[in-house]
């Protein structure tokens, strides 16, 4: 009885973490170059159940194998779906969308402290008051050799490979990195990515568009599907949860009574 108590109580916790991470997609659908989080789940270890003690064979002490009981679910761990978006026309000359896997290189620096790397899919960039590509939240857009990049005024054509082209001449070039192993990057918030020390940045194969972005991959009816799936597995071992509760408060008020 309490071994059920625990196994959907352990339900419950999983079922509330998938939910937030549900709630997430949901609120970052419309959030351009967004990734979709999956949550991988797996059975807590299976036990093998014994009855202590049978007392249909008088004289021994025995255990009787009375086979293996699961102990719920747990979460093994979130992954990030790196599949492309859809590409959305904006007009923009410096929105930017990259087709193959890839990532932005993006600097962001607060005061004195040391600057930070990300990456990120996100290609809303604008130049702020002295004419640097920065994000749409006013972070620093790095060139392929890591510097910020400073665009002059004039007709801006941005090349399938990243090359800033300005009334026909060559200003700089996008830093775009793609990565051997995309499970190395760690999202840090604000649609960033940073990366751990295993990854190995490999040349970005893709190509990028000029006056498009990427909207975010996630289905917005696949999600509110799996939104009401869980509410309602949820609401199962909450109710499972119920029963053994009032099972157990029989057991010690009524059954144990003198």
């Amino acid at each position: 009885m309490i071994r059920g108590l625990y196994t959907s109580a352990m339900g419950m916790a999983g079922q509330l973490k998938r939910m937030d991470v549900v709630s997430n997609n949901l609120a970052n659908a419309g959030t351009s170059g967004f990734k979709r989080d999956v949550v991988i789940t797996q059975s807590f270890s299976d036990v093998l159940m014994r009855r202590v003690r049978d007392y249909n064979m008088r004289g021994f002490n025995t255990t009787t194998a009375l086979g293996p009981a699961s102990l719920g679910l747990i979460i093994n761990s979130i992954h990030r779906d790196f599949s492309a978006g859809s590409l959305q026309p904006t007009g923009g000359p410096l929105d930017l969308a990259l087709e193959g896997v890839g990532f932005f290189q993006i600097m962001i620096q607060s005061g004195e402290e040391e600057p930070v790397f990300m990456f990120t899919r996100d290609g809303s960039f604008t130049l702020n008051e002295e004419g640097t590509l920065v994000t749409s939240g006013g972070h620093t857009v790095l060139s392929a050799s890591g510097n910020p990049i400073t665009i002059p005024g004039g007709d801006i054509l941005i090349t399938d490979t990243g090359h800033i082209m300005v009334n026909g001449t060559l200003v700089d070039n996008i830093g775009i990195f793609s990565f051997e192993d995309t499970a190395e990057l760690r999202p840090f918030g604000e649609n960033f990515y940073t990366i751990t020390e295993e990854a190995e940045i490999i040349p970005f194969a893709g190509r990028v568009i000029q006056g498009y972005v990427e909207t975010s991959n996630v289905n917005s009816v696949r999600e509110m599907v799996e939104m009401i799936s869980l509410s309602r597995a949820y609401e199962a071992n909450s109710r499972m949860v119920q029963i053994a509760d009032q099972t157990l408060g029989q057991a010690v008020n009524e059954i144990a009574r003198p």
